[in-house]
């Protein structure tokens, strides 16, 4: 069965790699793993604002990806694996791939407009050295053109 790993965040990007990471799971029989990443909070010297802080990053880092996935499920799809991490983000999406083997591709998208972003300039570089292919999804197309790429 293969696995496509979509980071989920709140920009337009990640819209467009869940959309094609959904209908290529449908089209081999495959499955959708959703990753939201919250970032490291800035220090704060009163230990009890850090941790609202961070629980406060870590409860709309998973309303995000359970709205993602309802919408897979809503679109007829299959229910996905959710995992939320907090961390530097290249490094816990390294980390979920070395934990989960069974990722077939990572399913990224660039901007509209401007450069292709972080997470896609870091696996796609060279000496990216992935265990996985990435599929890079370009972000200025429409739903009926990644549909039609799917």
């Amino acid at each position: 069965m293969r696995v496509y790993l979509v980071i989920v965040d709140e920009s337009e990007e990640a819209l467009v790699a869940l959309r094609y990471a959904a209908r290529r799971a449908a089209q081999t029989d495959g499955v959708v793993h959703l990753l939201a990443l919250v970032a490291p909070q800035p220090f704060n010297a009163f230990a009890g604002v850090q941790a609202t802080i961070e629980e406060e990053a870590r409860s709309r880092a998973e309303t995000l990806v359970t709205a993602a996935a309802g919408n897979l499920l809503s679109q007829g799809g299959k229910m996905p694996a959710i995992s939320v991490r907090m961390g530097e983000d290249v490094k816990v999406v390294r980390e979920y791939l070395d934990e989960h083997p069974e990722v077939s591709a990572l399913v990224l998208a660039t901007a509209k407009e401007g450069g292709p972003g972080p997470l896609v300039s870091h696996f796609t570089g060279l000496g990216a050295k992935m265990p996985c292919p990435v599929f890079v999804i370009p972000g200025h197309l429409d739903e009926a053109e990644i549909d039609r790429l799917s």
